[in-house]
């Protein structure tokens, strides 16, 4: 697993200055808790005021790439309707806001039917309305977070809810636009009803003539602890550890996200001759029996129902390892130099590696073993790669860390912390067919794009451009389920609460228990337990699914925004020679404009300049033939 807390952090972050802040953001770019967040502060108007709003409660909608504070001033445009645009298959969100004047209390939201071109229906189950609740940040990450309330977790709502007088209450609006639907332009309803008020709020949803498909181009590869999900819900049972995973792996699914190990409850089983390590066994015997079928069951499942794109294969016999501490390796007793471990760990390669080709799961798995590791591990790291290519030449072997002369024939696919990413040195090494991700953790701080709370919403999602942008194929992130630190709550009976406490603190690396050490707001904490199972002490087994988050759906929309452009750039490959000079205008939409990001510390916090692209990009596809027909002019 990734572990955070790479030597090279720390001076990254001493780097990084104000001045650069700056620069990435403007002069606004700290949030004026009093009226905003980035992009602009209390001055800055975004959104739009909507019909049915009255004396007693304004209504408004905003793009979900912005965060709403409890107390941001009203818009003062104008709209007609909350407007989402999606392909088929695909999920896309925009934030209704109730800023009423006095409490309303008994509050729900009720979506309706959409209707579309010829009678067309987008049905109301299609349309999902989720609370967007505040985190409480009391220390900020970096120069870019200030203290108070934030945006993030989206939990769906059980109840009827309370809007305050006086403060903003935001809901996600989540569209999800089921496969097959006519492309054109849909139009319905939310119904509000509150104690003695109501308001109806007009939805248009346009829906793209093309279809995403489900399995997305850009890899992924996040780790996640399923022992914490057992933890929180208190599960102890199989059977309800194997009902709740499955509601995980759907949620991960829809935000298209590989998690690691996708069979935690079923691994292969390897089983060696019975013998004792002495030296007079002879090497040629020390063949495993590998009992593969819950584990092919598993994967086959991961990639065939939940699209998974990658999972992490263990290997045993390699030793494994940080920057910070390693094992050395060691097979059946035998230390690495011994011929009967050499023997062994050759015989379990090719059974692992045979056994992929038979099943056509090749090129969707990766070894990774050691993480991060300084110069002093270099000759320990190729050393295993060594051992790997020799047993198994043909598993991909994937190290987290950037290219160096001296890892040049280790690993093939290489996965740099973004900051420390270098295109030159990348492109030398895709002509030797190897491949690159990239991940961020703890690191970058501001000014880069980053995974924490307390930063812009579009950070992710222009994490994603940057990825196309510089031809990298999948992104990496060590976890992101991490709701409890050990050394930060050492009390076993009070487990990190991560509704209350949104800081990633410190663990591992020999971190003594009672310490607290930051890595950032959100680090490592994508999702969060369902509410029931918050303080990781329920009555009874929670069997619920897990809560979103704003960087969740920031993420899922980058991965979306990847697929358009890729669409486009296969639509592109395939007729070209059909298409004259208008190739060229579609090229130029393969591009990352400037106004999207214009380097790596320079991109928008506004989700205008990405949202206007997405469209351009869609509009191309249709008018390549992308899908059924282009839609009709908006209405």
């Amino acid at each position: 697993m990734p572990y955070i807390g790479h030597r090279s952090h720390h001076s990254i972050a001493l780097a990084i200055t104000l001045a650069l802040v700056s620069t990435a953001f403007g002069e606004e770019a700290a949030p004026d808790l009093s009226g905003g967040y980035h992009g602009g502060g209390a001055d800055c108007c975004f959104g739009e005021l909507l019909p049915g709003s009255s004396e007693r409660a304004s209504l408004w909608w905003a793009s979900s790439g912005w965060k709403i504070s409890p107390t941001r001033k009203l818009p003062t445009s104008q709209g007609e309707a909350i407007r989402i645009s999606a392909a088929r298959n695909e999920a896309e969100a925009a934030q209704l806001v109730i800023s009423p004047q006095s409490d309303l209390r008994g509050l729900s939201v009720t979506p309706g039917d959409l209707r579309g071109p010829s009678g067309a229906l987008l049905p109301a189950h299609a349309v999902e309305v989720l609370r967007v609740r505040y985190v409480n940040v009391t220390e900020p990450t970096d120069p870019t977070g200030v203290v108070g309330l934030w945006p993030d977790p989206l939990p769906p709502i059980r109840d009827s809810l309370e809007a305050k007088g006086g403060e903003n209450l935001p809901l996600w609006v989540r569209v999800t636009v089921p496969k097959g639907t006519p492309a054109g332009f849909y139009s319905g309803k939310l119904m509000l009803q509150a104690e003695n008020w109501s308001a109806e709020v007009p939805l248009q949803v346009e829906v793209f003539g093309f279809e995403l498909p489900d399995r997305m181009t850009c890899t992924t590869a996040f780790g996640f602890r399923p022992d914490l999900v057992y933890r929180y819900h208190g599960l102890t049972e199989e059977s309800d550890k194997r009902a709740v995973l499955a509601k995980y792996w759907e949620n991960l699914s829809d935000h298209h996200i590989s998690p690691y190990d996708p069979a935690p409850l079923d691994p292969f089983v390897v089983d060696w001759p019975k013998i004792e390590p002495t030296p007079e066994v002879r090497p040629e015997v020390l063949v495993p029996t590998i009992r593969w079928s819950a584990w092919d069951q598993a994967v086959t499942e991961a990639f065939e129902r939940y699209h998974f794109r990658t999972l992490r294969l263990p290997m045993v016999g390699m030793g494994s390892g940080t920057f910070h501490s390693r094992q050395e390796p060691e097979l059946l007793g035998y230390a690495e130099d011994t011929p009967q471990c050499q023997a062994a760990f050759t015989a379990y390669g090719r059974a692992v590696q045979e056994h992929l080709r038979e099943k056509g799961w090749l090129d969707e798995v990766y070894v990774y073993w050691f993480d991060e590791p300084d110069p002093k591990d270099y000759e320990f790291v190729m050393n295993g790669f060594r051992k790997l290519k020799e047993a198994a030449p043909d598993i991909p072997r994937m190290l987290t860390e950037e290219v160096k002369g001296e890892l040049v024939g280790g690993p093939n696919i290489w996965c740099p912390l973004s900051v420390s990413y270098d295109h030159s040195s990348a492109e030398e090494r895709r002509k030797a067919g190897e491949k690159f991700w990239w991940y961020v953790c703890t690191a970058p701080p501001a000014p880069y794009c980053t995974l924490f709370i307390d930063h812009p919403a579009t950070e992710l999602r222009v994490w994603l451009w940057q990825t196309w942008q510089r031809k990298i194929d999948g992104i990496l992130v060590w976890k992101l389920n991490y709701w409890h630190s050990e050394p930060a709550y050492p009390d076993k009976d009070h487990p990190q609460n991560p509704y209350e406490d949104p800081m990633g603190w410190m663990m591992g690396y020999d971190t003594p228990l009672g310490v607290r050490k930051k890595w950032g707001n959100g680090d490592g904490r994508f999702i969060y337990p369902p509410e029931a199972a918050a303080d990781g002490k329920p009555g009874q087994p929670v069997l619920e699914g897990p809560v979103d988050s704003i960087r969740w759906e920031m993420l899922r929309d980058g991965i979306e925004d990847y697929e358009y452009l890729a669409i486009l750039k296969r639509l592109l490959e395939s007729k070209r020679d059909t298409l004259g000079a208008k190739a060229a205008e579609y090229e130029m939409l393969l591009a990352v404009p400037k106004e999207i990001t214009g380097s790596m510390t320079e991109f928008t916090v506004d989700p205008a300049p990405i949202e206007s692209r997405r469209v351009s990009v869609a509009r191309a596809i249709e008018e390549l033939g992308g899908g059924e027909k282009p839609s009709e002019p908006r209405p």
